[in-house]
């Protein structure tokens, strides 16, 4: 009988790092998808005291120790890194997506160049800060990305496209150090 073995999104296919850019994948533990059917407010509060941060606004992310909440679209989010508190199923239609999303890190003093070749948003500093999200296009690809620190961002598309976000990414790495030379 033939083992089968788990196996991530981006397996063999990462780290890479070109020029002053390192992409690597990220392992979020559990993902789940929160859907408010109620009001927002009553989500925000259950997650507020099960898991210390608050169902997010538009565009933003909210963290607290491992765990993190993304903007998904209107009245969505996917909690990362805690398994959802049981509380939340009093409010929201909460669902396991944790096979289902490849996510990846791009950081380094070239990712907002880098993303500006692929993404239709404007990500600098000044206009995306820290905990920011947007729902957008990365290449052809749909994505979720976020800014979590001054020089980085998480990338979450479609575990299908695991392969192809890398290829992308990396092209446009490699455009971006050819110009440094």
């Amino acid at each position: 009988m033939a083992e089968l073995k788990a196996r991530t999104a981006c397996e063999d296919a990462l780290p890479v790092t070109v020029g002053a850019a390192q992409l690597e994948e990220l392992d979020l533990g559990p993902v789940t998808s929160v859907m408010v059917w109620g009001q927002e407010a009553e989500v925000s509060a259950a997650m507020e005291a099960a898991h210390g941060m608050a169902f997010p606004k538009p565009n933003r992310s909210s963290s607290k120790d491992a765990g993190r909440c993304v903007w998904f679209g209107r009245n969505q989010a996917i909690l990362i890194g805690v398994a959802p508190d049981a509380a939340l199923g009093n409010h929201a239609a909460v669902v396991d997506q944790s096979d289902a999303w490849c996510a990846v890190s791009l950081s380094g003093a070239a990712s907002e160049d880098i993303l500006a070749r692929l993404v239709p948003v404007d990500l600098r500093r000044g206009q995306f800060k820290r905990g920011h999200t947007a729902r957008t296009q990365v290449g052809h690809m749909m994505a979720s990305v976020t800014r979590t620190g001054s020089d980085s961002f998480m990338i979450l598309v479609f575990r299908s496209m695991a392969i192809t976000l890398i290829h992308e990414l990396e092209q446009a790495m490699q455009a971006v150090a050819s110009r440094s030379t």
